[in-house]
């Protein structure tokens, strides 16, 4: 609960300061120039902000003499996998990215602590592990069924009424029926494929967590983790899942690429996407003007009137680095001027997660994530990313694809993820 207070008040102060500019303090330690001439790496993995946070990187260096490079890998490609490969490079990353205790205990022995650092005082987000602050937070970021608000509308249904199974199922079904009225290939933008296993085995899965219970309730996780299934649950998440596929593109649902799933809803070929607020940029590059919002995802049995928000990832720093003062610069730099408020704001996209930033994104997913934000219990909790390194990817997402290719039926998709959690104890 916590933490939904602070994303509430955090999104609230964007909200309230609609049209007010950004405090653009000079803090000590920000562009003092103290660690000019240093050259940092930071790995992240945020594909669709590389040439946004390049372009950060390149102002910040005019300003400091700190030379930053951009290193990205994500989307299709697996971030976790190929950040222990740069860690066994020439050149270790002096910043990269974690999300949540799965990340932490994965690197903990390679995280450097903050400690007083200007940006710990804007905000009540950071990634912390006895008492310590380990995380600087990248964005607040959510995701929901995405859907074509004019499409829609068009197909006469009331996007208020997607608050469970049975009105999704109802509502799925008459937009396939008008599907050539409408012009699309699917009722849904799903990917289930090889190439989209984040998407399945994090953050769909991570209905099964936390959809319908309080913000910060961990009884579900807490229960996998110790190698316990909630069979009811599980039954009634399988429901939804086997929903998702069966009005999804076979084609983008078996084999397609983070590209094809967003391009898809983009090029208005399906009424929904099961993407988050961090596409924005991406629809921006396409060109794609129509407006969109989130409705909840009903994973579970009962009524939803909320989705996933969190802070899921964090900028940490290497104790190996020899250029620790030039990195605590740079994220310094990010959170307290204006420089790193427009790039986080207007040129990326994202909802921010420090209390000084009075920018408003103005892309269709991050504006409505504010809405939800603002609601009176809006958001359940991100949980996927304390489960056991890999367990989500790695483990159940196959199981996915077994799913979506018809090779096992529901009933085996239950026992297979039941099996696998068992496997924890």
């Amino acid at each position: 609960m916590k933490k939904f207070l602070s994303l509430l008040m955090i999104v609230t102060l964007l909200v309230a300061s609609l049209a007010a500019c950004s405090g653009g303090n000079n803090e000590s330690g920000t562009t003092d120039g103290s660690a000019a001439g240093q050259e940092i790496v930071i790995y992240q993995n945020k594909v669709e902000i590389h040439d946004q946070l390049s372009a950060f990187a390149k102002l910040f260096e005019e300003e400091t003499g700190i030379v930053v490079t951009v290193k990205t890998s994500g989307g299709d490609s697996p971030y976790a996998e190929n950040l222990k490969a740069e860690f066994q490079s020439d050149r270790q990353p002096d910043i990269f990215v974690i999300e949540g205790m799965g990340g932490f205990n994965t690197w903990k022995e390679k995280l450097e602590p903050f400690s007083n650092e200007k940006w710990e005082e804007l905000t009540s987000l950071e990634f912390i592990v006895d008492g310590k602050v380990y995380g600087f937070p990248v964005a607040v970021e959510a995701w929901g069924m995405a859907y074509n608000v004019d499409m829609l509308k068009q197909a006469g249904v009331d996007p208020s009424t997607l608050t469970s199974q049975e009105a999704y199922r109802a509502a799925f079904e008459k937009i396939d029926s008008m599907k050539d009225e409408l012009g699309i290939d699917s009722v849904v933008a799903m990917a289930a494929g090889p190439d989209m296993r984040w998407v399945t085995g994090l953050h769909n899965f991570n209905g099964y967590l936390s959809a319908g219970l309080e913000y910060g309730d961990t009884t579900v996780l807490d229960k996998l983790n110790n190698g316990e299934a909630d069979m009811d649950r599980l039954t009634q998440y399988a429901d939804w899942v086997e929903l998702l596929f069966e009005y999804a593109d076979k084609a983008v649902l078996l084999t397609g690429n983070y590209n094809d799933q967003l391009g898809q809803f983009g090029t208005k070929k399906s009424a929904f996407l099961h993407q988050g607020n961090w596409t924005d940029p991406t629809f921006a590059d396409m060109g794609v003007e129509f407006d969109m919002k989130f409705a909840p995802h009903a994973s579970v049995a009962g009524e939803h009137n909320a989705i996933f928000i969190g802070a899921p990832s964090f900028y940490v720093m290497n104790n190996e680095s020899k250029n620790l003062d030039a990195v605590k610069q740079f994220l310094n730099f990010m959170a307290t001027q204006d420089a790193g408020h427009d790039y986080m704001v207007n040129k990326t996209n994202m909802v921010p997660a420090f209390t000084n930033v009075t920018l408003t994104p103005k892309a269709p997913l991050s504006a409505n994530v504010a809405e939800w934000v603002s609601k009176e219990n809006g958001a359940y909790t991100w949980l996927q990313n304390d489960m056991p390194d890999g367990f989500g990817m790695g483990t159940i997402a196959p199981i996915y694809e077994s799913f979506a290719k018809g090779e096992i039926d529901k009933a085996a998709f239950i026992e297979q993820l039941k099996n696998k959690i068992e496997e924890l104890k």
